[in-house]
């Protein structure tokens, strides 16, 4: 699979909220770095990631552009509530080796009613 076409089926499986689908994207050592949080390695912890995160919010992810250049795919995307983002693909051998991702963790807070982090 592409970078390209497996981002969009990322997509899909995010949007059913899928950790187990979307932990059958990424290599077994892959590291998912979104900026807001620390990085996260290896495809177990990465599908417990999602896992929580699904559990702590409803996230829909309506892509807005899916560019690829060669082992790369960048989604730019935004959600019904408002929040914007972009994340980046780095695919090898048809699976996620490394992605990173750029969003405002605390719009996210708010847009979710989740509590804020304490200084």
């Amino acid at each position: 699979m592409r970078p390209r076409e497996l981002v969009k089926a990322w997509v899909d499986a995010f949007n059913r909220a899928d950790a187990d689908g979307l932990a059958s994207f990424y290599a077994e050592d892959a590291v998912n770095h979104q900026v807001a949080e620390q990085p996260v390695a290896g495809r177990a912890a990465i599908r417990a990631m999602f896992a929580r995160e699904f559990r702590n919010a409803e996230m829909v992810c309506i892509p807005e552009s899916i560019f690829e250049d060669g082992d790369w795919a960048i989604l730019e995307w935004r959600d019904p509530k408002g929040l914007r983002g972009c994340g980046f693909f780095h695919v090898r051998d048809g699976k996620v080796v490394f992605q990173r991702g750029y969003w405002d963790k605390l719009s996210f807070l708010r847009l979710h009613n989740l509590p804020l982090p304490r200084e």
